[in-house]
């Protein structure tokens, strides 16, 4: 009998400190779950414009300076991440956009196996995709790196040996761009309301923000238990 696999919809944006923080839940979900889960990556724009929602959106409270501090405060509640001191005050990104082209061009190649989505006990479970994802998050969040400028995005390319000019023609012919409107539609189809978001059973389960491992977990098992097209009453 096929093994049933459950279907989750992952929607992040790369410069949001709770994705970051939460990305260890995810991990330990696929460890726990092995191949009964399937990930599905999706990526919004919550800080497509880092000026307005930071620099003007904050301007009562410090503007980037307090915006700073405030995602300092929220890494020290998680021991096993760690943010630099200098985080939204130096290489500040313009936009998330620009990142998550570079990562809807990688899981263009994914899909079109030119790199494998394999898990690799090198990067702790995770495939080639997932630990660029995780790179560029640690690129930011704890190196303070501006992870718009392709420069870096590239830099990260060529440590996980992804090959750039595949990536390159992702890019160029627009293929990138579309994809990630896709995700934008998406986003907007199921009224996606922040990152992180977990879409899970065609849609009808929702999970938003800081939610706790024991509660995405709860959610995932109740899918895998219940038999097929049987509704749950709870």
């Amino acid at each position: 009998m096929k093994q049933k696999k459950v279907k989750l919809a992952y929607f992040t944006d790369i410069l949001c400190v709770w994705a970051y923080t939460a990305q260890a839940r995810l991990d330990e979900l696929k460890k726990q779950l092995d191949n009964k889960l399937e990930i599905e990556y999706h990526f919004i724009p919550v800080f497509s414009c880092t000026s307005k929602r930071i620099g003007e959106g904050w301007k009562e409270k410090g503007g980037f300076s307090g915006f700073s501090e405030h995602t300092k405060s929220i890494g020290e509640k998680f021991p096993h991440v760690k943010i630099h001191p200098d985080i939204w005050t130096k290489n500040i990104p313009a936009s998330s956009a620009n990142s998550h082209l570079f990562f809807k061009a990688v899981q263009l190649l994914q899909k079109a196996q030119h790199i494998s989505d394999e898990p690799l006990d090198a990067f702790g479970g995770r495939n080639l995709f997932e630990e660029y994802l995780w790179q560029a998050r640690i690129h930011f969040f704890e190196q303070a790196k501006n992870i718009a400028d392709q420069q870096i995005q590239f830099e990260i390319l060529e440590q996980l040996h992804i090959p750039r000019t595949k990536i390159e023609k992702y890019l160029k012919k627009g293929d990138a761009m579309a994809a990630l409107f896709n995700d934008i539609e998406i986003k907007e189809a199921h009224h996606i309301e922040g990152s992180p978001s977990y879409l899970l059973n065609e849609g009808r389960q929702k999970l938003y923000g800081n939610v706790s491992y024991n509660i995405i977990a709860a959610n995932v098992q109740e899918i895998i238990e219940k038999p097929d097209n049987q509704a749950s009453w709870c």
